[in-house]
């Protein structure tokens, strides 16, 4: 039996990170195995769920998503990050791919992309939305 994908999910509303977790882990191979609001949790969550992707909101309050990349790329070189977002913009998505994502979505999309998206990038691909 193939081991479950672990998934960390950090956005700051609760409704998105339950929904979010709804539709994973009806995926098989895919298990949420942690949630996080903010930055200092997410870091807190890789540490301690060791997730094999991290999805992550581009707009957290308090902190700048681009800087918690960095910041998770640091720590964990290999560990991949798809973020989700509400800006349409390549600019967004060039500037996360940049930081070290290795996906961008935005939430317009996600219901039919996110799984494709976890997929590709566990697979270690680039996955950007068709909206952007």
């Amino acid at each position: 039996m193939e081991k479950n994908a672990r998934i960390l999910i950090v956005d700051d509303h609760q409704i998105v990170r339950q929904s979010l977790s709804h539709l994973i882990n009806q995926e098989t191979g895919l298990r949420v195995c942690g949630e996080a609001e903010d930055a200092p949790g997410a870091l807190q969550a890789i540490a301690a769920k060791k997730p094999d992707i991290v999805i992550l909101d581009i707009s957290l309050k308090g902190a700048h998503s681009i800087d918690l990349i960095r910041k998770i790329r640091k720590k964990n070189p290999d560990l991949p990050v798809l973020v989700l977002s509400m800006y349409e913009e390549s600019l967004y998505a060039k500037k996360v791919l940049d930081a070290g994502a290795g996906g961008y979505i935005t939430k317009h999309e996600a219901t039919e992309k996110l799984v494709p998206a976890i997929r590709a990038i566990l697979g270690g691909e680039t996955f950007v939305g068709g909206k952007v």
